[in-house]
């Protein structure tokens, strides 16, 4: 199963709207999230998630703390996501003497689904926030509402109202059936990437425009390739910052590539036996590699490697 997309708390949309009950949710029985630039809270001892208690937080301001949602199957108990950046490192120090912030995705692995999948959801709630201090329409500062949920502009000739974005993005294994009878599919690399690492195509849908359109612009100006018979395989959460990946197979009318630079540093074909081949993210040495396991361009180019079996 793909990574983030187990995030199974109600999230007591309707409930949450109303200050008193929220009050009554940052009880004794409630976890809380912690996040600090864009990183995730872990235990130094075995690199589990931490959910801190009430008690472990009281101290801190919890007036902007955002409510993530009630887990059911734990007699209700609410979650929240309480962002450090900001907070005096002092206080931030005394949480390092058990856990340290560490980055979500290195150590997802680790991670059961739904763990992951939580902190995921506060680590890109926690950057909306911090990315969405201003109104966009007037300047002034916003203030959170609706549990963490919304960012109300405080002039009272505006008050427009903000809510969390996600952005989607397309992305696609591209396969052709060569004249050798051996089917390749289409892999990409950016130049920030380590050696040796390729990845399937991806890219932003634009406004005004289907994601199969997205599909087969973003493949043109990456690769040169035109494609067809566009088919949608899964999406994923991705809140790093604030996407949805939504991922697509396609056939491809050529093999003759032309990279656009602007775009990307490099694109091959490749076999399922060469794939098969390939090392992993992070592997030490020279040599192809696919992508984290975390990420829906590895599920996308295992399903691809499935199909030959």
């Amino acid at each position: 199963m793909l990574k983030y997309t187990e995030m199974l708390l109600d999230r007591a949309s309707n409930q949450r709207k109303s200050p008193e009950w929220l009050a009554t949710q940052k009880n004794n029985d409630s976890r809380w999230v912690l996040t600090h630039t864009d990183q995730n809270y872990f235990s130094q001892a075995d690199s589990s998630a931490l959910f801190l208690t009430l008690a472990a937080v009281q101290h801190l301001d919890l007036a902007d703390a955002v409510f993530l949602g009630l887990d059911e199957n734990k007699a209700n108990t609410p979650y929240f996501a309480l962002d450090l950046t900001h907070v005096d490192e002092a206080l931030v120090g005394a949480f390092l003497l058990e856990g340290e912030f560490r980055d979500l995705r290195k150590m997802t692995v680790m991670l059961d689904n739904p763990s992951a999948s939580l902190m995921a959801l506060a680590r890109g709630l926690a950057f909306w926030h911090r990315s969405h201090c201003f109104c966009g329409r007037c300047g002034t500062v916003n203030q959170s509402v609706s549990a963490g949920h919304a960012r109300l502009c405080t002039n009272p000739d505006c008050q427009h109202q903000t809510f969390p974005r996600t952005d989607p993005a397309v992305i696609m294994v591209v396969r052709k059936l060569f004249a050798d009878g051996i089917e390749r599919c289409l892999l990409g690399r950016q130049v920030e990437w380590p050696e040796g690492v390729y990845s399937t195509l991806a890219g932003f849908v634009d406004p005004g425009e289907t994601l199969e359109t997205a599909v087969a612009r973003e493949v043109m100006e990456e690769s040169g390739i035109s494609v067809t018979n566009v088919q949608y395989l899964a999406s994923q959460p991705w809140p790093f910052p604030s996407s949805i990946m939504l991922g697509f197979i396609a056939d491809a009318n050529s093999i003759d590539i032309q990279v656009d630079k602007q775009e990307i540093d490099d694109a091959r074909w490749f076999s399922r036996a060469e794939i098969l081949a390939f090392g992993d993210w992070g592997d030490d040495g020279p040599g192809f590699k696919v992508p984290r396991v975390d990420s829906v361009s590895r599920y996308l180019i295992d399903h691809w490697v499935s199909l030959g079996d």
